[in-house]
């Protein structure tokens, strides 16, 4: 077992000769966990945090004007704004400012710590695998006094304990396509009334997502390519149509809605770069990009799903809309031309 003091000084050593690798990259490459690598950092840059990180999250709404943060693999998503009407049910909650939008699910958030690294200030929260699920940074607006005290009321009476992450299990078993009942689920699928029963349907078939869409109702689900994602992004831009980006961690579902205005390319990164939101996009690591149409109450959502090589959701977008009203004709537009194009 690699001891603190031992992987500390591994760290130390790879960050010497790798100075502009992120956290997250370094810990792969060192065989551990982002968590357990930021815990060596006890004591000096970083804090340790105890409590129930659902009254936490509540408090922040004391910090002011943050920047939210939650990615995975393949896309960072980042938006500033307000943590606003933050509510629990149980282990769920919400978070339903006009800027910061989050869906909580707080059985995966296990290890928080307050992080002042060269004067950036920020709160990190880690699920019980050592992945990060959400952080929390000051910005230039922020309230730096509420931070500090709200660092010190769930501060960890014990900062030395050795941060113990667990590996989770492997995905269940799907069912085989050759055993799906495709007429039931495609009939199902049709008679949804709402997008949020998706997860149902492919709870009681038992599919991953990627697999519903493979078995969509003909018309319903399609393929595109990078280059058509990318012309998408173009055109909404230039024709200034608000949309809906969602970024998701095991922990939580992060939400931007509104325009997106500059689009970078850097490598392989795909980035928003806007004052209050920034998104980076490993457009590289997207293997399947689908078009997809859902019947509700309201007529078609029509959508994006990304996909990596292993089948994991990356990212969703959606033209923006609230329940009860009808996705604008804009949005279906933009996307009927980049699906034809296909």
């Amino acid at each position: 077992m690699t001891t603190t003091q031992s992987l500390k000084e591994r760290w130390a050593a790879f960050t010497l000769e790798n100075p502009k690798t992120r956290i997250r990259d370094a810990a792969k490459q060192l065989g551990t966990s982002e968590a357990e690598l930021l815990a060596t950092q006890v004591g000096e840059t970083v804090q340790r945090l105890e409590g129930d990180f659902r009254d936490l999250l509540k408090d922040v709404t004391s910090l002011g004007h943050v920047m939210a943060l939650t990615r995975n693999d393949n896309v960072v998503h980042e938006r500033k704004g307000v943590y606003e009407k933050v509510s629990f049910n149980d282990q769920t909650g919400l978070v339903l400012g006009p800027d910061i939008d989050l869906r909580l699910f707080m059985s995966h958030w296990h290890f928080g710590f307050a992080v002042d690294e060269n004067g950036r200030k920020s709160l990190q929260f880690f699920d019980l695998d050592g992945a990060a699920v959400h952080k929390i940074y000051l910005t230039d607006k922020s309230d730096v006094a509420a931070y500090d005290a709200l660092v010190q009321k769930y501060l960890a009476a014990d900062q030395n304990s050795p941060i113990v992450t667990v590996a989770y299990p492997e995905k269940a078993a799907l069912t085989p396509d050759e055993d799906i009942n495709v007429q039931e689920f495609q009939a199902e699928w049709l008679a949804m009334e709402d997008t949020h029963q998706f997860f149902g349907l492919l709870r009681k078939h038992k599919l991953d997502r990627e697999q519903g869409l493979r078995f969509a109702p003909k018309g319903y689900a399609q393929l595109i390519s990078s280059e058509q994602l990318t012309q998408l992004f173009e055109t909404v831009a230039e024709r200034e149509l608000p949309i809906m980006i969602f970024a998701a961690s095991a922990g939580c579902i992060q939400i931007h809605t509104g325009p997106v205005k500059k689009l970078v390319v850097t490598g392989p990164w795909y980035n928003v770069l806007d004052p209050e939101f920034n998104m980076h996009l490993r457009l590289d690591q997207v293997h399947h990009i689908w078009v997809t149409r859902k019947p509700t109450k309201d007529g078609i959502v029509t959508g994006l799903d990304l996909f990596d090589s292993e089948g994991n959701n990356i990212a969703l977008i959606f033209g923006k809309r609230k329940p009860g009203i009808p996705e604008l004709k804009e949005w279906q537009d933009v996307v009927g031309e980049v699906a034809s194009a296909a």
